[in-house]
Order: C-alpha cells, then sequence, then structure tokens
C-alpha cells in the first residue's frame, strides 16, 4: 500500500479523523464520514481514500475497509 494513501476511521468521540498510515495524529478531524471523505480527497486527489466501514452489511463488517 503507498504511503501517500489516506484513511478515514471513526474516532471514539464519534467523529472521523483522516491518517496517513502509521501516523500518530490525523490530517483532519471532521464531524461526518462524507465530510472527511471530501477532505481526503483535497488532501490527496490523485489516491481515493480507504473508509472505515463503520456499520454491519451483508457484504462487510465493521472490521473492513472500504472504496468510497
Amino acid at each position: 500500500m503507498a504511503k501517500d494513501r489516506l484513511f478515514v476511521e471513526k474516532r471514539p468521540q464519534g467523529d472521523f479523523a483522516v491518517r496517513k498510515p502509521n501516523s500518530e495524529r490525523a490530517s483532519a478531524v471532521l464531524p461526518t464520514q462524507a465530510q472527511a471523505i471530501e477532505r481526503a480527497r483535497e488532501l490527496n486527489p490523485e489516491k481515493q481514500p480507504l473508509v472505515e466501514r463503520v456499520r454491519h452489511t451483508t457484504g462487510g463488517n465493521p472490521d473492513k475497509w472500504r472504496k468510497p
């Protein structure tokens, strides 16, 4: 996986963080997943961010990553 790929993940506080792999701090923290995805696209327009699945579906569990 490329170093410049961004992840959108839910924080325990209920908001969403945009992070680089193995980073200690988030690049951005936003109140909704949609806003976090948009910010990740602004920060790195060449690569799709990977988004943490936050609900149970027939195709996956919350521990999976998806492309928006």
